[in-house]
């Protein structure tokens, strides 16, 4: 049986409509390397040992399998409904059909509503589950403001129909952000993005928190285990930094267990994955005890390489020059 970590014991992060959920989560992306069954399992196992929240995405292709996990866990008593915090993610080919794509979550995920909604993508381009990362769809288009606004729309609509409770944005930039928030009526709680010791958005991280979003990290380890597709010769292992292994050594633990001490104490939401029962056993206990020091903390700050692992190749648009131009990362929106 494995450890049994108390929620209660977790502290809370609260969003800015008063709703608290667990300072971390556990994520389902298996990418390349676990198939929906391990991914399940390990859902299942997290359930027991304490996790209260889960992120999931239709495109991951295991929400049904995850959905059979999460009533197991309701008949048998283990945990209610109302204590599990359940994000999921409309993907790119639903952005005009968003409640049909959240009515599918809901049944496969067999959870009644979802407590948070996100559009994973600020764009509807779209590409095959597996493809390559030179693959390009020729209906790819830059983003779009007025398309991006009609999408959120149709989430409000979800909030107001009791289908969703919160609303998510995912994977934006800050100028993108300024062109659609004017016109949302619902603000999002939480802005979903990749944050690690070796790329920590500082900018976009304090431009959330001023807006009272949410920054829930994704690959907050760095991501060892991304998809092939994903893997540059110029990517930058985190975990390797010899101050993260240093920090590590003096708390004695895995430096997996210092990137998500420093997202928590930092003020991101961080949603680790692993099928391991140890690691996501250690990663939630983690949670709860020996905190760095403010020291510690400064030096991860100091480990800024601007290492961006999540690059977006296949969802560039004809006329794009490389993933740059996905990120605006000269402060314009690129068109």
């Amino acid at each position: 049986m494995a450890e049994y970590i108390d929620p209660a014991s977790v502290p809370k992060v609260r969003f800015y409509n008063g709703v608290e959920v667990p300072c971390i989560g556990m994520g389902t992306f298996g990418s390349d390397r676990f198939g929906s069954k391990q991914v399940s399992s390990a859902v299942a196992g997290a359930i027991r040992c304490g996790y209260r929240m889960f992120d999931c995405a239709a495109c991951y292709g295991n929400e049904e399998q995850i959905g059979k996990v999460f009533q197991e866990a309701f008949a048998e008593g283990v945990v209610k409904r109302e204590e599990l915090f359940i994000m999921t993610k409309v993907w790119n080919d639903m952005h005009e059909r968003v409640e049909e794509s959240c009515k599918k979550s809901i049944a496969d995920l067999q959870c009644d509503y979802i407590d948070l909604f996100f559009i994973h993508w600020p764009f509807p381009n779209y590409h095959a589950p597996g493809c390559d990362v030179d693959s390009r769809n020729p209906d790819s288009r830059p983003f779009c403001v007025e398309e991006f606004v009609r999408t959120y729309r149709q989430c409000e609509e979800l909030v107001e129909k009791g289908l969703i409770r919160n609303i998510g944005i995912s994977n934006m930039t800050i100028p993108k952000l300024d062109a659609v928030l004017p016109h949302l009526r619902i603000m999002p709680v939480t802005c979903e993005l990749e944050l690690h010791p070796c790329f920590q958005q500082q900018e976009l991280f304090d431009y959330l928190v001023s807006h009272k979003i949410q920054p829930v990290g994704y690959m907050p380890l760095g991501s060892p285990r991304r998809p092939e597709r994903d893997i540059c010769p110029e990517d930058i292992a985190d975990l390797q930094m010899p101050e993260m292994q240093r920090i590590a050594e003096a708390h004695g633990v895995h430096p997996a267990l210092i990137a998500l001490k420093w997202a928590r104490q930092r003020g991101q939401i961080p949603i680790p994955f692993s099928v391991q029962e140890q690691n996501y056993v250690n990663n939630l206990k983690s949670m709860t005890e020996d905190p760095l020091s403010e020291e510690e903390m400064a030096v991860i700050a100091g480990l800024e390489k601007n290492n961006r692992l999540v690059k977006g190749q296949v969802f560039l648009w004809e006329g794009a020059r490389d993933w740059h131009d996905l990120w605006d990362e000269d402060g314009v929106i690129v068109k």
